[in-house]
């Protein structure tokens, strides 16, 4: 069951009538509630261990870090093989990395190493879901899920981090990474057994299984990164969060210097609720068109909030300008639409997957740039400069941000060395 391409009234009722959409839907809720609690719980893991705040932030963060491995590598596997079969097999492996750190007593630097391994193949799970969510709502519908599942996932967030701290309080972090396992079981079996078994995207010619996956992953990536309308869309997608959330990296020192260290937590999840908040008001509320016209301005209000930091505000000042930055993020929800216009179909899973393994590296780095500037200046103004960064890429990317995307080519996305795969180069 699909919704028609024509709905342009479609709305989240809409969505959640597709009975595949409200297995995705379930499926990443206890995803995203899952992860939370993973990388919460084992980040206090080696806390406790090792009493190194060095290494618990590294836990906390490792399984992101191996993401641009496999966004480099692997993504071509996302098209090769059933995304159903995919997405199982992602809620298994963090079953079993959970299981096997929560039950076995093994030295830290095999857990994180265990970890990050795990990380790895994350963008190949990722771009199954991203690429089977076009095919189950279509048209406008898919911008509108796209919205209730970011929604979901602030939600998810905040949840996971409030439930996450009862839990470690009653279970403690062992118990509560077992927790997660039977999570992300719940979610292996929703999507094994309500999810629709669709075949491969690309088509299984002899060419194109003796080009090899990493072979065939850095052709795709380097033909997508060549077209300027899909590298003007990522690079859209990418850099402005890679600022503003890259800020958010400064938000423990800045409190735990004004003599609130508990306020990260609150600022933290202010962040997360004015995402979903802004992601859910301009998904709902805002028509097609409107909401591309927003692109750009929403694109300026990431980084214009976070030069009030710059006046050194309070827990609830800065809970409040967090907030505030984080609704932009719906800017997004503007360059969606396009950017499956604009991706091949035979190529759709590893361009999600390029864009989603390129956003979360991106983070990295931006976290890393704001950690690294507030060693030169102090934390609020390491903020406020971030915000500065993100009005001035906004700015330089503005045409891509309002659509204005002109002289592209099309290079060979297909498996192919003679062109088999091609994409048309749109006319006019």
């Amino acid at each position: 069951m699909t919704v028609a391409a024509n709905q342009e009234r479609s709305t989240f009722r809409a969505c959640f009538a597709v009975p595949e959409f409200r297995v995705l839907f379930g499926s990443q809720l206890l995803l995203v509630l899952g992860d939370t609690v993973k990388m919460l719980a084992f980040s206090v893991l080696v806390y406790a261990r090792t009493e190194s705040p060095g290494l618990a932030a590294l836990a906390y963060m490792i399984g992101f870090l191996p993401q641009v491995a496999g966004g480099m590598f692997l993504l071509s596997l996302a098209d090769r093989w059933r995304p159903r079969a995919l997405m199982v097999a992602g809620d298994l492996l963090r079953v079993a990395t959970c299981l096997v750190l929560g039950v076995g007593d093994l030295p830290i630097g095999v857990m994180l190493a265990l970890v990050f391994a795990a990380g790895v193949p994350t963008p190949l799970f990722s771009a199954a879901r991203a690429a089977v969510l076009p095919d189950v709502l279509v048209g406008d519908a898919y911008v509108l899920g796209r919205a209730l599942f970011t929604t979901t996932s602030a939600g998810a967030q905040v949840a996971g981090l409030a439930v996450g701290g009862g839990l470690l309080a009653v279970t403690g972090p062992l118990r509560a990474l077992l927790i997660t396992a039977a999570l992300s079981l719940g979610s292996a079996a929703v999507t094994r057994f309500g999810l629709r078994d669709r075949p491969a995207r690309a088509a299984h010619s002899a060419p194109h299984h003796r080009a090899g996956a990493v072979r065939t992953t850095l052709r795709v990536n380097r033909a997508l990164l060549a077209d300027r309308a899909v590298r003007g869309l990522l690079l859209a997608g990418w850099l402005p969060p890679m600022l503003a959330i890259g800020a958010e990296a400064v938000y423990v020192p800045y409190l735990t210097g004004e003599g609130a260290p508990w306020g990260a937590g609150v600022v933290l999840a202010a962040a997360a609720a004015g995402m979903g908040a802004g992601e859910f008001a301009v998904g709902r509320f805002a028509p097609p068109a409107v909401r591309e016209r927003l692109t750009f301005p929403l694109a300026l209000a990431l980084g214009v909030p976070l030069l009030g930091f710059a006046a050194r505000p309070g827990v609830a000042g800065a809970a409040a300008l967090a907030a505030l930055g984080a609704a932009g993020l719906a800017y997004n929800l503007g360059l969606q639409r396009r950017f499956l216009d604009t991706v091949p179909e035979a190529a759709r899973g590893q361009a999600f997957g390029l864009q989603t393994s390129g956003l979360m590296t991106a983070q990295a780095l931006g976290a890393a740039a704001a950690g690294a500037l507030a060693e030169l200046v102090p934390a609020h103004l390491a903020i406020a400069l971030s915000g500065c960064g993100v009005i001035a890429v906004v700015l330089t990317l503005r045409r891509d941000l309002r659509g204005a995307l002109s002289s592209r080519v099309s290079p060979p996305y297909g498996p192919g060395e003679t062109g088999e795969g091609v994409r048309p180069s749109p006319a006019g």
